[in-house]
């Protein structure tokens, strides 16, 4: 089933319930946001060529449009695309070209520097915030969403591998199905007058999140700012009332931090589901101190959008349970549309309290990785989604993440992959070798930083270094500090020891 379909019956259901906000101000009921995405999806049709199964990117900021744009893709039977803003245009022009998308909309201060990354004639750009998106709105309404079946391909996500390239996530509409359906089971209700703030990047979870409140008739608010700011946030959740976000733990830590400087306990606010990175007990402690039962806990990946286990806000704010710090300290348990083991190399299940590889088959897991069978057949095997993440279970099903392989980065809620920031480093002139870890940050979570072996002959400093990265990569993946080693640290096998460099760290910075 087209996931378009929802917004149509919300629409015909009830036409004049408030739908689209900038801040505090409507902007559309319905009536008038399902209106556009038809009149989006006779655009993309008549005059883009747009057909069923074509993959329409969007790399953008957080708008408006950007809603009506998803649905318009998927109205025509389209692929989305959402491409991270915060990537580099260089990053972007990749994932355009790889995901051979025909069509890509992006902010106007973006679309020069992106066509100049792109092959002639690889894909058509369009500013979403100007004349060439109002013409799209000039044709004829595309009636009805174009039939989908639950296999049909609907959102091509990105996520970073450790090859150093994305990987294109396939989620069917079935995938996101199961989501929707999951997160009232597992996460949250959803009520009429709520409304879903989007504070955090719409590509990702933020964005994912809008079925649920399409499908229950909700308001969709986007910050006057276009993005985080936690004094804003608590100025909107006051007028607005119901407010519904999803975020990663550093913006709750700023939240909590702004509710205790203004004296507030996040008056407005309904639930914040946050998830995307490791939150500390200590933090969430605290944030029910200064907010109330206000927290529920997601844990997911792209491969399985937002639907591995879940921490519910009871658990979040119960303090009588025996265990409730251990609880506390899990990311919850399994949700209804999936299965979840903790196994060793072999695939076999290992008892409660070992640690292991966490593995997820269900309604929600990908299909697999556009176009590069060699990470499906590794990720997905015998059924089960290799997640690569390090877990235990204990004998209530409660999960508690122990550790990160493939040594991946979080700060800020975005997953960040040394072996991509390492290759950049590999081809500036002068540098022999390149390591780069990540380190505990009191904001971030994690801070990159890069560990550097320059040839002898060669003259380098961390600000050309710097330099060189912001032209490359995007800027909240550049290395925040840069060391400069004789040689890195190597087993026998010639691979770099990376506990050994964080030691290093340590002795550098006594952390």
């Amino acid at each position: 089933m087209n996931l378009a379909i929802w917004l149509q019956r919300t629409a015909r259901l009830n036409p004049d319930r408030p739908a689209l906000f900038v801040g505090t101000r409507m902007m559309a009921d319905y009536r008038q946001f399902a209106r556009r995405v038809r009149s989006i999806a006779g655009g993309l049709r008549a005059m883009e060529g747009i057909q069923p199964g074509a993959h329409v990117a969007i790399y953008a900021q957080n708008a408006l449009a950007y809603l009506e744009l998803l649905y318009g893709i998927w109205h025509a039977g389209a692929v989305a695309v959402p491409i991270n803003a915060k990537l580099h245009a260089a990053e972007a022009a990749w994932i355009i070209e790889n995901a051979e998308a025909r069509l890509a909309f992006c902010d106007a201060k973006t679309i020069g520097e992106l066509d100049r990354r792109l092959p002639a004639g690889a894909c058509k750009l369009v500013a979403a915030d100007d004349e060439q998106m109002d013409a799209l709105h000039s044709g004829s309404e595309m009636d009805d969403p174009v039939e989908r079946a639950s296999a049909d391909l609907a959102w091509l996500f990105y996520t970073s591998g450790t090859t150093g390239r994305p990987k294109g996530v396939m989620l069917t509409n079935g995938n996101l199905h199961a989501m929707a359906f999951s997160y009232f089971v597992d996460v949250d209700s959803v009520m009429p007058d709520d409304a879903a703030l989007y504070a955090a990047p719409m590509s990702h979870g933020a964005g994912i999140y809008n079925i649920q409140h399409v499908m229950k008739g909700a308001r969709h608010v986007v910050p006057e700012s276009g993005a985080f700011d936690a004094d804003e946030i608590l100025d909107l959740a006051a007028e607005l009332k119901n407010v519904h976000m999803f975020a990663a733990p550093t913006m709750v830590r700023r939240l909590v931090d702004a509710g205790k400087q203004r004296e507030t306990k996040g008056e407005g606010i309904r639930t914040i589901v946050y998830g995307g990175g490791p939150m500390y007990l200590e933090d969430i402690i605290e944030a029910v101190e200064v907010f109330g039962s206000r927290f529920c806990q997601i844990y997911g990946q792209g491969e399985s959008p937002m639907t591995i286990t879940a921490l519910p806000r009871h658990t979040i704010a119960d303090r009588s349970h025996p265990r409730w710090r251990e609880r506390l300290a899990s990311v919850g348990t399994a949700q209804s549309c999936v299965e979840i083991r903790i196994a060793g190399e072999d695939g076999h299940a290992l008892p409660a309290g070992e640690t292991g590889e966490i593995l997820v088959r269900g309604a929600p897991v990908m299909a697999g990785y556009w176009r590069n069978e060699e990470a499906t057949a590794e990720t997905l095997r015998g059924g089960w989604l290799w997640t690569g993440d390090m877990g235990t279970l204990d004998d209530d099903g409660y999960l508690t993440l122990k550790d990160r392989s493939k040594d991946v980065i979080i700060s800020g809620g975005s997953n960040i992959y040394p072996r991509e920031i390492e290759e950049v480093l590999l081809r500036f002139p002068g540098v022999r070798e390149a390591s780069v870890v990540g380190q505990d940050h009191p904001e971030w979570g994690e801070v990159v930083i890069a560990f550097i072996v320059i040839h002898a002959d060669a003259e380098v400093d961390s600000e050309v270094l710097d330099a060189y990265c912001l032209d490359n990569i995007a800027r909240f993946k550049r290395p925040k500090r840069y060391h400069f080693l004789d040689e890195l640290p190597k087993n026998n096998y010639g691979k770099v020891l990376k506990t050994e460099l964080r030691r290093v760290l340590e002795d550098r910075t006594g952390q």
